[in-house]
This record gives C-alpha cells, sequence and structure tokens, in this order.
C-alpha cells in the first residue's frame, strides 16, 4: 500500500512483520518447499506476533483492529519475501470473518482463542473433484438425524488441507433445495470418518500443504454448525469480496516486487558490451509494466479504503481480482523474459513468482466468473 493511506501505527506494524518474516521465516522457506509443509511452531510464533485474525476480540487475544490495512500489510510482506508457505492470508482474511460474525458464544469460547494464537489452524472446504466455481451443485451432504449431523463427500484442492485442525466444511443439509440447502459445519481434527489425502504436489506454491479431504458418515454435533441452517450460500457469496480482494493484493505485491528486482537486474546484465538496460526495447517494457502497476496500485488501495468503509461491491471486487491478476501475470511473465536464460532457473527469484502467482487467475473464482460477476452487474 502507498504510505499516504497508512498511520505510524500501520508502518511500525508493517517494519515488525518484515522483520518478523525475515528472521522466522525466511531462513526456512527451501526446506518447507522441498517437504511441501511448514512447521507448526511457525503458525504459533506469528500468534505470538500478534498477526493472526486482527480484527478478532482482544477478549480472545486478538486485536480487536477493524481495519483491512492490517491484513493487508501482512499479505504485502509474505508476497514480497516469497514467503508463501503458511497460510496466514487464508485464517486472516478468508476465515476470521466467518468467525468473527457467525460463531456462537460456545463456539468463540471453544476455538477462537486458539484461532488467533496459531494452536488451531483452519480451513475452508468448499471445492469438489466435480465443481469448482459452482457451489450449488456441490455433492458433499451433511443430513441431520438427532443430535448430529453425517457428513459424506470429498473436498479437494484444500489450502491448509494436512495442517488444519478445525475446517468449515461446505455441505448440503438439503439436498434437494440446491443453494438454499447449503450450510456450513466445523469439523475438528480426529473426528471418526474425517481423513486426510495425499498432500498434493503442485507447481507453485509448493511449501503450502493443499491436500484432498474426505467425510464417511461422520457424525458432526449440531453445535458445530456455523450461523444458520441453509444459509451456507449466503455467508460465502457475503465474504467473497474480501476474499477476492486479499487475492488482489498479493497479486499487486508480487508484481510490484518483480518489476524492481527486474529493474536491479537489467542494470546488471551486458549484452553488446552494454547493460540491456541501455536498450529501447528493455526501457519500453518496463515503461508499460510501471504504469500497470501504479494503475494497479491506485485500485487497490482505493479498494481497501472502500472494504473498510463497507462500500466495497461485489463486482468492484470482481473487477479487482480479475485484472489485477491478469496484469500481475503479464509483469512477470514479462520479468522473466527480461531475465532472459537466468529466468528459467529456480535459484531466480523472478522464477518463483512466475509459477506462485499462476494460481491467481484460478482460485477465489475464476477470471472468467469474475467477467460474469462484472457483466451481470451491467444489466447484460
Amino acid at each position: 500500500m502507498r504510505d499516504n493511506i497508512l498511520t505510524e501505527e500501520h508502518l511500525l506494524f508493517r517494519e515488525a512483520i518484515n522483520n518478523f518474516l525475515i528472521k522466522e521465516a525466511a531462513p526456512h522457506t527451501d526446506r518447507w518447499e522441498k517437504e511441501g509443509i511448514v512447521d507448526r511452531s511457525i503458525w504459533t510464533k506469528a500468534g505470538e506476533m500478534g498477526m493472526l485474525c486482527m480484527d478478532l476480540p482482544e477478549k480472545y487475544g486478538g486485536l480487536g483492529v477493524k481495519d483491512f490495512r492490517y491484513n493487508a500489510i501482512v499479505t504485502e510482506a509474505m508476497i514480497k519475501n516469497q514467503i508463501s508457505g503458511p497460510g496466514f492470508v487464508l485464517q486472516n482474511d478468508v476465515m476470521a470473518p466467518y468467525f468473527e460474525t457467525y460463531f456462537t458464544e460456545y463456539q468463540k469460547e471453544r476455538w477462537m482463542r486458539g484461532i488467533i494464537s496459531g494452536e488451531i489452524i483452519t480451513a475452508i472446504a468448499m471445492t469438489e473433484p466435480d465443481t469448482g466455481s459452482d457451489l450449488a451443485s456441490i455433492r458433499t451432504t451433511a443430513i441431520k438425524k438427532g443430535d448430529h449431523y453425517i457428513l459424506n463427500g470429498a473436498k479437494t484442492y484444500i489450502t491448509n488441507g494436512i495442517l488444519s485442525d478445525l475446517v468449515v466444511v461446505v455441505a448440503k443439509t438439503d439436498p434437494e433445495a440446491k443453494h438454499k440447502g447449503i450450510s456450513l459445519l466445523m469439523v475438528e481434527r480426529g473426528m471418526e470418518g474425517f481423513e486426510r489425502g495425499k498432500n498434493l504436489e503442485k507447481m507453485g506454491l509448493k511449501a503450502q500443504d493443499t491436500a484432498e479431504l474426505f467425510f464417511r458418515d461422520v457424525k458432526v454435533p449440531v453445535e458445530n454448525l456455523l450461523g444458520e441452517e441453509g444459509r451456507g450460500f449466503y455467508y460465502l457469496m457475503h465474504n467473497l469480496p474480501q476474499e477476492r480482494l486479499s487475492i488482489a493484493v498479493g497479486a499487486q505485491s508480487a508484481a510490484e516486487r518483480a518489476l524492481e528486482m527486474t529493474i536491479e537486474y537489467v542494470k546488471e546484465r551486458k549484452a553488446f558490451g552494454q547493460p540491456i538496460s541501455k536498450f529501447q526495447n528493455t526501457r519500453f517494457k518496463l515503461a508499460e509494466m510501471n504504469t500497470e502497476i501504479t494503475i494497479g496500485r491506485s485500485f487497490v488501495d482505493e479498494c481497501i479504503v472502500e472494504l473498510n468503509e463497507n462500500k466495497l461491491s461485489n463486482e468492484k471486487a470482481a473487477m479487482a481480482k480479475y485484472w489485477i491478476t491478469d496484469m500481475s501475470g503479464r509483469v512477470v511473465d514479462q520479468c522473466l523474459q527480461l531475465h532472459g536464460g537466468a529466468g528459467f532457473m529456480s535459484e531466480y527469484p523472478i522464477s518463483k513468482f512466475y509459477v506462485n502467482g499462476r494460481v491467481n487467475r484460478i482460485f477465489g473464482g475464476s477470471n472468467e466468473i469474475m467477467k460474469e460477476i462484472i457483466g451481470k452487474s451491467m444489466n447484460l
């Protein structure tokens, strides 16, 4: 974010988060990427730092700060330092709003302190093997029997899938009611019939655990229902603008850092007896990228301000998610090209931005779905 929308407190927080990631996460990143998972200890250390679920109440250990700028600071620091493994952004930007809004007092007392401290890692299970963005077509069911729901189904591509202790599972409590029959259930580690598949191998984000989840006659107590029965689809739609803005914030940060490192590289790399920064093609490409990034930053910061004021619309969040991730993809691709053969080598950070950022145009709703949302808002 630009400094002009930040206070002194934000700037101090940003400095502290950057220092924390450099000290506690960066030295382990290569190992985490080889192992495909991070140490659980980084979660509790992050909790001690106060960088998890900052908007949750002080009563449970949170900061009680209703300000998405703090969330964006964490996301930007993670991206620019290339700390892709710990799913902090998921817990902060996607999960925390559900907990704050829909947790009962019983659920708050039971789980909220652990979520804020990092002792409880959370995930959300929406995507299924045969469904992507079409939530109304999910097949996972949760049929109520007495004081339990009987949960059956499978989910895939679940971030924090291996490490998670508490999973919000999207299921149909009324299979005949389509999207009006969708509910959210809190499934806990160790529940009988809840199994995890293998840690999925991905093109990028290799340190982030991503798994398949299986539910076979899992007995989920009714007190684990999140919010009201049959309101799950509404809850998911209500929280999507923040999730999509979070993706845009990360993509914007990746584009900015990729350009910075490329400018440094072209000043050093020589061809035909001079730095390639002296070639007109290089200057034109950098100028184009700098322009797009500047436009993107203005739009992202505007959306952050609107989200804080509860004014960010679903279609504007879709615009941010679609345009910024597309722009970031173009920028990172061109930055890699300017690195030449070195850009294709894993030891150069630009290659990591390339493979890690590709998913931005897919998750949180594909960019094609974003265009559908924008088009519908235009009464087309």
